[in-house]
């Protein structure tokens, strides 16, 4: 179950106006920004997230950052938006730009957890590696085994996954039923298991910045 000190609707976790900045983030990230709110008491910080299945449509996340951002940006000081770039290929940073916001620095949110720096250091060795997060990990199959049609269809495994060598788990915490379902995420999909615990890398600098 999500943690939350918000009230869950039907688009996300509604900001219930005491702070002073929104961060306007991507539902996959709820739990690890509440986390950090809880953990440094950053009770300035509101929260409203956007579903985490617009990454199964990536086109999509720049319209509804911008409705999102004009919504709500009359009620706060700052929005500021907790997406990295996710696959829009420079929309959503363009999108910011126009509607003069700042967003999270990073191609995604496992550069962001790794550090964008040394995701990008690491980045040439590991092309063939495919990455799950926390969130990932626990909704493996709503947003890997059902969308690629693994379900369906388990003869597609080899076609889509030929060229990976290596599941690797960013672990954002310490979680040993985490780690046992990671492994048996790389065993269905038939890649060699690597569990690298990252924390919240990026994603809690960025916030403590907004403090």
């Amino acid at each position: 179950m999500l943690p939350s000190d918000r009230t869950l609707t039907e688009d996300g976790l509604a900001p219930a106006g005491q702070g002073s900045v929104l961060l306007l983030a991507c539902g996959a990230l709820a739990r690890e920004i509440l986390a950090l709110k809880a953990a440094n008491g950053w009770t300035h910080l509101d929260l409203h997230c956007l579903p985490a299945d617009l990454h199964l449509w990536p086109d999509r996340i720049p319209d509804a950052v911008e409705r999102a951002v004009r919504r709500y940006r009359d009620q706060y000081d700052t929005v500021f938006v907790v997406y990295a770039d996710c696959g829009t290929g420079g929309l959503l940073q363009a999108r910011c730009a126009a509607l003069g916001v700042e967003m999270v620095a990073g191609p995604h949110c496992y550069a962001f957890f790794e550090g964008v720096e040394a995701f990008a250091e690491k980045a040439e060795d590991e092309m063939t590696a495919f990455y799950l997060t926390d969130f990932l990990v626990r909704q493996f199959d709503a947003f890997v085994w059902k969308p690629m049609g693994f379900d369906r269809h388990p003869e597609l495994i080899p076609m889509m996954f030929g060229n990976y060598t290596k599941l690797i788990y960013q672990a954002q915490t310490e979680d040993p039923d985490l780690d046992a379902k990671a492994r048996g995420c790389a065993a269905r999909l038939g890649l060699a298991y690597e569990r690298r615990f990252t924390g919240y890398g990026d994603l809690g600098r960025a916030l403590a910045r907004l403090a």
